[in-house]
This record gives C-alpha cells, sequence and structure tokens, in this order.
C-alpha cells in the first residue's frame, strides 16, 4: 500500500517536475538573481500535488462525487496565495528601490496580515474538505495525514519554505 502512495506521489512529481522545467519561459531571475516560477509553473505543480493527493487517497465512486468542491478549493487557495506572494515581492522591490529605511512596525502589520490570510486559506481548505474527510476510511486517514506530513515537512515552521518574507531559504 506505501509503496503505491509513494509511486503516485513521486510520478506526479516528477511529471510536475519536468513540465515545470520544459514551460519556464515565462519565468526567470529577479533582481537578487533567484529564479522564480512563472504562474504557468506554480499551476502545473498545484496540479500534480492535487493528483498525487487524490491517487493516494484512492476515493470511492461515492467519495470521488465530494472530491471537486475539495480540489477547487485547493487550486483558489493556490492561486491566492500566489498573488499575494506576488503582491509582497514587488512591494518588497518597490521598498528596497525607495532606500527608505526598514520600518519594523510596518513589517509587524503585513507579517499578521499574511498570517491572517493563511489561517483564512486553512479554514477554507478545512471547510471544503471535511465531508470528503468523514467518509474516509482508516487507510485513506493514514495516506492522508502522510501526504500532509510530507507536504509541510519542509515548510519551515511558522514562516514557510522561504523564510518569513517568502524571498529565499532561510537557512544556517
Amino acid at each position: 500500500m506505501k509503496r503505491a502512495v509513494i509511486a503516485a506521489t513521486a510520478a506526479a512529481l516528477i511529471a510536475g517536475s519536468a513540465a515545470t522545467f520544459a514551460a519556464n519561459s515565462n519565468a526567470g531571475p529577479d533582481a537578487g538573481g533567484r529564479w522564480h516560477p512563472s504562474a504557468e509553473d506554480r499551476a502545473i505543480l498545484t496540479d500534480a500535488r492535487i493528483v498525487a493527493l487524490k491517487t493516494a487517497l484512492k476515493l470511492t465512486p461515492e467519495q470521488e462525487k465530494l472530491w471537486p468542491g475539495v480540489e477547487a478549493t485547493l487550486k483558489q487557495v493556490s492561486q491566492d496565495r500566489m498573488a499575494r506572494r506576488d503582491e509582497a515581492r514587488a512591494a518588497r522591490q518597490a521598498a528596497r528601490e525607495s532606500n527608505a529605511p526598514p520600518d519594523p512596525i510596518a513589517r509587524m502589520r503585513a507579517m499578521a496580515t499574511r498570517m491572517d490570510a493563511g489561517a483564512a486559506d486553512l479554514r477554507k481548505i478545512a471547510d471544503a474538505a471535511d465531508p470528503l474527510y468523514k467518509t474516509l476510511d482508516e487507510s485513506q486517514k493514514q495516506r492522508l495525514n502522510l501526504m500532509l506530513r510530507h507536504q509541510f515537512r519542509g515548510m519551515g515552521g511558522p514562516h514557510g519554505p522561504h523564510g518569513p518574507h517568502g524571498d529565499g531559504p532561510r537557512r544556517g
């Protein structure tokens, strides 16, 4: 059973990675020289993660009827999150270009706003997934937990995988 989950996850991630690598014509390095995926890249990777999740759950025909709402919510939350990340990146770039001194109070407020948005996203996903989750058997719940642990393992705590500002790894 674990082999099937691992194989499905690996296949989806490989497919998403290959497609992303091939489709990065709209992406490129930012002013700091870091590469950022294009909107198309991000959509492809989101779709791959969703396919991996659905494959791992092995939904019954009855559960399949509940999946479209979960999938639509996952996609919408991902799009909203990426839009917020792009806005924050543009605001940081504008602040760098203006040479204005750092404002710690503004940073705290911006961080609180990002946390509020992230909490709202999690609530949306939980609300959309709840009816489906209630129909999962124990093995499906275990696979879901495995997938979620894998998804959040590299998230770097409360700030996500790219540090507190979404602008690159914060490793030591």
